[in-house]
């Protein structure tokens, strides 16, 4: 079985369904194929019921995004309008307990950062669990082989998962590409973040407005979804970690990993644990990024490198490098 189109894009987080509307919206048939359960990526929010048959929420990705491009506060303003986003602060408090005020809002989803790609996926055609095993030219465009065996083709390619893996996919179809673009693709690095998810008997004692951003080790941030009112039935908590701790106990078992992140978080959860989930962030953040919004190239046919490690890093990096992936298409 075959199908085909102008442009297949992989991965449905931010980037790749921004990238898809754009282009939907100027009449090309394109396709958007994700290997999770569900869009979002890093716009990731976890939901599960207690024993008491309360919903409990955790975001466990991104936490929050700024606008700092008009283009981005055209989509933020839409959303406001809209209730699916609201200003959580301007600013958070620091290791002291003392608020950091900049005066730049900080927004988050008001029912969590995965209903914002929801959003963004309605009328578009994205199929999940759908495991990419390779992608290889065919015909002067992109054959996209699916671990089913389904095969889809089309005239240009955009790949949105961390360049490790986009990578993997090129080299899985046996495709070259050029020395240059292959050496800018691999100076790109990224972080890895534990998040874990704790569900408290009381609330945290965390500082308004419910948030520590540390940027430390070993935790870098622990964020309140009770107060920040995705879970207003339970009290639930994201801690993330810092990148050097993840990095050094990457292989842990879980309960090492909760055990010692909970010890270093518990002057500010001051509450008994009810229970606790670990989520492991392989590519959490760019570390080293590429200079522009997104990489194109045309050797061996059209394809497109885009995502938050492309010009500008976070939500909104991932909103423009999908836009600008787009716009590069549309001109080609």
């Amino acid at each position: 079985m075959e199908s085909n189109y102008q442009c297949l894009i992989i991965g449905a987080g931010m980037t790749g369904l921004t990238a898809a509307r754009v282009l939907q919206s100027h009449g090309l048939n394109v396709a958007v194929f994700d290997k999770g359960r569900g869009v979002g990526g890093r716009l990731a929010t976890r939901w599960s019921d207690n024993e008491a048959g309360e919903r409990t929420y955790y975001d466990h990705g991104a936490q929050f995004f700024t606008v700092r491009d008009t283009s981005f506060q055209t989509q933020v303003d839409d959303w406001l309008a809209r209730g699916l986003v609201k200003e959580w602060a301007r600013g958070f408090a620091d290791a002291s307990g003392q608020p950091q005020h900049d005066g730049h809002p900080r927004y988050c989803a008001v029912n969590g950062m995965n209903s914002l790609a929801r959003d963004l996926a309605k009328s578009l055609p994205v199929t999940t669990n759908a495991q990419v095993a390779s992608v290889s030219p065919f015909e002067n465009g992109w054959r996209v082989t699916l671990a089913s065996g389904v095969n889809h083709t089309a005239a240009s390619l955009l790949l949105t998962p961390p360049v490790e893996q986009s990578l993997a996919l090129l080299d899985a179809g046996a495709t070259k590409l050029a020395e240059e673009t292959r050496a800018s693709l691999e100076r790109i690095s990224y972080a890895p973040c534990f998040a874990v998810l704790v569900e408290l008997e009381a609330p945290s004692r965390l500082p308004e407005p419910g948030a520590l951003q540390l940027r430390s080790e070993p935790i870098a941030w622990i964020g309140d979804n009770h107060r920040k009112g995705i879970s207003p039935d339970a009290f639930t908590v994201t801690l993330h970690a810092g990148p050097e701790f993840t990095r050094e106990h990457w292989d842990a078992p879980h309960e090492v990993i909760a055990q010692k992140l909970l010890h270093a978080a518990s002057d500010w959860l001051r509450a008994p644990v009810k229970r606790w989930q670990v989520h492991r962030w392989r590519y959490s953040q760019p570390v080293v990024t590429h200079p522009e919004a997104c990489l194109f190239t045309d050797e061996p046919a059209p394809l497109v490198f885009a995502g938050d490690a492309f010009g500008a890093p976070r939500v909104v990096g991932a909103f423009l490098s999908g836009r600008s992936a787009a716009q590069v298409l549309l001109n080609r």
